[in-house]
C-alpha cells in the first residue's frame, strides 16, 4: 500500500509535477532532513580538507556514504515521488526509520568518536606558542559536527519510530 497514511486511509492523489511536497516541508522530517546535510557536509568537509590516516578514512566514508543517502531521502521526499522507488517506496517509513537509527545514528555515532579520539590524540600542539600544523581543531570540530549530526539522525529516527507506532505507513 504505497502512499497510505494512517491505517485504512486513502491513498494521497498521485502529483503530476514536479513541485515541492508540501506536508513534508512542513513536517519536522524536513528541516531535521536540511540540518543533518548541513552538518554532515561540514563533518566531510572538515576531515577531507586535512590530513587524515588510519581510521579517519572510515569515518570520512561512513560520513560521506550516509551524506549520499540523505541527500536521496531528501530529494525524493520532498518531490513527493518515494513511489517510485523499487520495494522501498512501499515501505517508505520504515526505509526512513531504519536509514535514520540504523545508518544515521550509528555510523555518525562512530565517526564522531573516532574523530573524538583523533582529536584527543593531537590535544598535545593546542598549548600556547605551539608552532607546528596541528590537526586538533579540525578533528575536534568534525567530532562535534558528527555527535550533532547523529542526535539529528537519531530524533528524526525517533519521530519515524512514533509515527509507526502510531500506525502511519508515511512518513507525512
Amino acid at each position: 500500500m504505497a502512499g497510505t497514511g494512517a491505517a485504512g486511509a486513502p491513498p494521497p492523489a498521485p502529483r503530476a509535477g514536479l513541485s515541492l511536497h508540501r506536508p513534508f516541508v512542513c513536517s519536522p522530517l524536513g528541516p531535521l532532513r536540511l540540518g543533518q546535510l548541513v552538518l554532515g557536509a561540514a563533518f566531510w568537509v572538515t576531515v577531507a580538507a586535512h590530513k587524515y590516516e588510519g581510521a579517519a578514512h572510515f569515518a570520512l566514508f561512513a560520513a560521506v556514504l550516509v551524506w549520499l543517502l540523505t541527500l536521496a531521502l531528501l530529494g525524493l521526499s520532498l518531490l513527493g515521488r518515494w513511489a517510485l522507488v523499487p520495494v522501498l517506496g512501499a515501505r517508505w517509513l520504515l526505509t526512513n526509520l531504519l536509514h535514520d537509527l540504523v545508518l544515521g545514528t550509528g555510523l555518525y555515532a562512530a565517526a564522531a568518536g573516532i574523530m573524538g579520539h583523533k582529536a584527543k590524540r593531537y590535544s598535545y600542539c593546542n598549548v600556547p606558542g605551539y608552532s607546528q600544523p596541528c590537526l586538533h581543531r579540525a578533528y575536534l570540530s568534525a567530532a562535534v559536527c558528527g555527535g550533532i549530526a547523529a542526535g539529528l539522525y537519531l530524533l528524526s529516527g525517533l519521530w519515524c519510530l512514533a509515527r509507526r507506532c502510531r500506525g502511519h505507513r508515511d512518513i507525512v
